[in-house]
């Protein structure tokens, strides 16, 4: 995902603190993660899910980007839970 500025949300800094996500690998999961979903009604901005990995632990991040200037902000970053997502991590598993 490509980002001229990326900024974190105070639910996104609360959220990593937590979950112990550091900022550096929030940034490597929107450089070099995959787009597994988009939330284009989103507000302010339309939203992506993007997953990405540190190390060999998976990280899903939400990042709303305002296409006119490039800015990305980080919505909340979590480890997803395999009793909720596939074993890839991509698709939600059902009820």
């Amino acid at each position: 995902m490509r980002c001229a500025r990326v900024e974190f949300s105070g639910h996104a800094v609360r959220q990593m603190f937590q979950r112990h996500i550091r900022d550096k690998e929030v940034l490597s999961v929107i450089k070099d993660g995959c787009i597994i979903a988009e939330y284009l009604e989103d507000k302010p901005y339309p939203s992506v899910l993007v997953l990405g990995f540190a190390g060999d632990r998976p990280i899903h991040v939400v990042v709303g980007r305002d296409e006119s200037s490039g800015l990305c902000v980080v919505v909340t970053a979590y480890i997803p839970d395999l009793r909720l997502w596939t074993d890839d991590f991509v698709q939600r598993r059902s009820r």
